[in-house]
């Protein structure tokens, strides 16, 4: 009777154990949700402002793409995963307004076999590659950054953009590839792969099935 009741207390503990561990990656999870604020608000109204003098039709078009992005940046913090479609719909809006900051210099390619448009990924994933990559790299029409997605017979989203680095020293919050990696360790799903060489950068990002 005595070794069943330790054996209960042991299973107990490990049991308390287990949902404690559950808490604290679901309180850090939450806490990674609220740390993604892109920053890009203040140059989308300054680019928005511009266009309103001079062009009036392509303004509205981009406030329409900016309330797209913004709607679902809001939406993104109810929940863990998303479809990859989904995240393509927000990344079509977002690339808009990048694209009207930066013209001819910024070329993003898209190419996701439709069949894993209903895979799972965390929400901002590609947001915050392509953040990355435009906020690393030089962007100018004689030397254009080039960014490409896609997917794989492995199941997996690949980002890829050229490599030409910015001179200057940029300041990062720490948030981008890590929030991503983080994301899918507290998922307990397999991690990104990052590949780099001198004129490429790589990730490598497992999709998930929907169970």
């Amino acid at each position: 009777v005595e070794s069943r009741e330790i054996k209960n207390r042991l299973q107990q503990s490990e049991r308390e154990k287990e949902a404690l561990e559950k808490t604290n990656l679901q309180s850090q999870l939450e806490a990674l949700k609220q740390q993604v604020n892109p920053h890009f608000l203040f140059n989308s109204l300054n680019a928005l402002g511009t266009l309103i003098e001079e062009d009036p039709p392509q303004a509205s078009l981009f406030l329409e793409e900016l309330s797209t992005v913004y709607r679902y940046l809001l939406r993104s913090n109810e929940q863990n995963l998303t479809t990859l479609g989904a995240e393509l719909d927000f990344i079509h809006s977002y690339t808009h307004l990048l694209k009207t900051r930066y013209g001819a210099g910024l070329k993003i390619t898209i190419h996701v076999d439709s069949v894993h448009e209903a895979f799972l990924l965390p929400p901002l994933t590609l947001q915050l590659l392509v953040e990355n990559a435009v906020k690393h790299n030089i962007i100018l029409p004689e030397q254009p950054l080039s960014i490409s997605i896609f997917t794989n017979s492995d199941n997996q989203l690949v980002i890829t953009n050229n490599l030409q680095r910015k001179n200057t020293k940029i300041h990062s919050n720490g948030l981008g590839l890590n929030n991503i990696l983080t994301k899918y360790k507290m998922l307990g799903q397999t991690v990104p792969t990052i590949l780099e060489n001198e004129s490429q950068f790589s990730v490598r990002l497992p999709l998930i099935r929907y169970n």
